[in-house]
């Protein structure tokens, strides 16, 4: 019965003050009781506490989109997390199309043009896709977590306490009306004691509420080193896909036009197989003196020197720009040039017939050089006696 009495008690009293604070509230909104402001510094701190978690979350919700562009992942991942579960391991965006690719050039054949270059691109994407799951994970653990500590951990508790300080102030402004309409010389005794109270615990509160604002600034110094870490693990996820890019290009960048006759199809000019010559992965390096015409002269000295058709036995990707990338199979046409070196040809792909003029030609190949006509010039180790005179690049 007691321990009745005392709850009926606590909760008349509780009501009491809400009704106390809802008046008091009231009054100030209409302009009819005075309202106690806090001090400039502690406005301050409440107003920048109040705009770092509002830009705070507004980073975080859009991190998140930037990482997971697909809503129901991101809600699945939530619902995961709130149940404190291990989200199921899906496959990415890059690494399904690096898959779809790596099937279709298998289908196709990796003996084709079309089919290696397909593998190449797939094998490129599933890089590409690790790098992205690299770079989620990083950034989920060094960013994204602390600023959903912040949200949900410190800023929750500062807000507990300025609802409290908004209480105690409430309670303040009341004692001191009370105060004011008292007019018996006991009841303004109680009444200024009762202020003393609610001064002293508006005070108190207010320290208290001073201290975690003040904390604010630990909070930026904090998420400036997570920024730091989500700027370096974007930085790294960068620079190994514009390597992965890079190498692809490199292997792709010489790829014939026309890959019909990569494919083993008749194409317009056909390819006698007395003339197949065998050109190795790479040509023999060489530092001597090549000089290039004008490309209606090359074209006459062309014509005159007659051109025969090579077939390519094993693929060589091109070491830097002054090389050309050859494909296994790949067919193109190669001649001589008069009044040129007779350990060099030059290698033609397509129809194009046009060849760049070069004034620095002081450089060492390993390969075909490529023209801006996708012309390519090439030493040659040897005679190849298999292909009846015709001549071969050395191995």
């Amino acid at each position: 019965m007691n321990i009745m009495d005392f709850n009926v008690k606590k909760l008349a009293a509780d009501a009491g003050t809400f009704l106390s604070r809802a008046v008091q509230f009231t009054e100030e909104k209409l302009g009819q009781a005075e309202k106690t402001e806090l001090d400039a510094h502690l406005e301050n701190l409440l107003s920048k506490a109040e705009c770092t978690k509002i830009w705070t979350e507004k980073i975080m919700k859009q991190t998140e989109v930037l990482l997971q562009p697909n809503p129901n992942a991101r809600i699945e991942e939530f619902v995961y997390e709130k149940l404190d579960r291990k989200a199921p391991s899906r496959i990415n965006n890059p690494e399904l199309l690096g898959q779809y690719m790596i099937d279709a050039g298998t289908e196709f054949g990796p003996g084709t043009a079309y089919g290696n270059a397909l593998i190449k691109c797939g094998e490129t994407q599933k890089r590409i896709g690790t790098a992205d799951r690299e770079l989620i994970q990083t950034s989920a653990l060094n960013f994204l977590t602390p600023l959903r500590n912040f949200i949900e951990g410190d800023y929750k508790t500062i807000t507990k306490e300025r609802k409290l300080l908004q209480n105690k102030r409430l309670d303040l402004d009341a004692a001191k009306t009370r105060l004011k309409k008292a007019k018996a010389a006991e009841t303004k005794s109680s009444s200024e004691q009762e202020l003393r109270i609610t001064q002293s615990e508006f005070d108190r509160q207010a320290e208290i509420t001073r201290l975690l604002l003040e904390g604010i600034s630990s909070t930026h110094a904090h998420h400036l080193r997570c920024l730091n870490d989500f700027v370096e693990a974007q930085m790294t996820y960068y620079a190994q896909c514009y390597q992965y890019m890079l190498d692809l290009q490199k292997q792709l960048g010489s790829f014939p036009s026309n890959y019909l006759s990569n494919n083993n199809q008749t194409s317009g000019t056909p390819v006698p197989s007395a003339l197949s010559n065998a050109i190795g992965p790479s040509a023999m390096a060489s530092t001597g003196n090549l000089v290039l015409t004008s490309p209606s002269n090359l074209n006459d000295r062309k014509e005159s020197s007659g051109c025969r058709r090579a077939r390519v036995l094993y693929d060589y990707d091109a070491a830097n720009s002054t090389e050309l990338s050859l494909l296994a199979d790949e067919v193109i046409t190669v001649f001589s040039v008069v009044g040129m070196d007779s350990d060099w040809l030059m290698g033609e792909r397509g129809n194009q017939k046009d060849v760049e003029e070069c004034d620095d030609l002081h450089s060492s190949f390993r390969n075909f050089r490529r023209g801006s006509g996708g012309q390519c010039t090439g030493r040659v180790s040897g005679m190849d006696p298999s292909s009846g005179g015709a001549p071969s690049a050395g191995k």
